[in-house]
């Protein structure tokens, strides 16, 4: 799928918010400055704004690791793995250790191991021209068979 715009992220990030609850998993991969950071923000901003909660001002959690949204009846978990060096660090996060209650938004997933049966991987990456971004989506576990290209 071409992202050619923000306002394309920002669409794409509607349709993924339509299928997900509390309980899942979304792994964001792809390049430094890609564009995960901005897939989460539309993401959880867009559930704000559907649930007429104030829109917050996402960061990227680089430093703090982990921001924890409440949007009503949803918790989000937005985790950035980036400054992590091992799985050792990962696993004393205890990131799927908490509630299956939070919908759990996660960058920089290529250290854990195992990774959880259940997840949706997005990858973005730059266009040849870089004036873009593409986005794959692999579905793992329950989402193994579901047709993103149709939603």
């Amino acid at each position: 799928m071409e992202l050619k715009s923000l306002q394309d992220t920002k669409n794409f990030s509607k349709k993924i918010c339509k299928i997900i609850k509390p309980g899942d998993i979304i792994f964001l991969c792809g390049e430094l400055g890609v564009g995960k950071t901005a897939l989460a923000r539309f993401i959880i901003n867009y559930l704000e704004e559907k649930n007429k909660v104030k829109i917050s001002d996402i960061l990227s959690p680089t430093f703090n690791i982990v921001y924890d949204y409440v949007i009503k009846d949803i918790r989000i978990l937005h985790y950035d793995l980036y400054r992590l060096k091992n799985y050792k660090d990962i696993s004393e996060l205890g990131i799927f250790e908490t509630s299956n209650d939070y919908i759990k938004i996660i960058e920089w997933p290529e250290l854990i191991k195992p990774k959880p049966e259940n997840r949706i991987e997005i990858i973005l990456k730059y266009s040849d021209s870089m004036e873009y971004r593409y986005a794959e989506i692999i579905g793992h576990g329950k989402w193994k068979d579901y047709k993103f290209d149709e939603y």
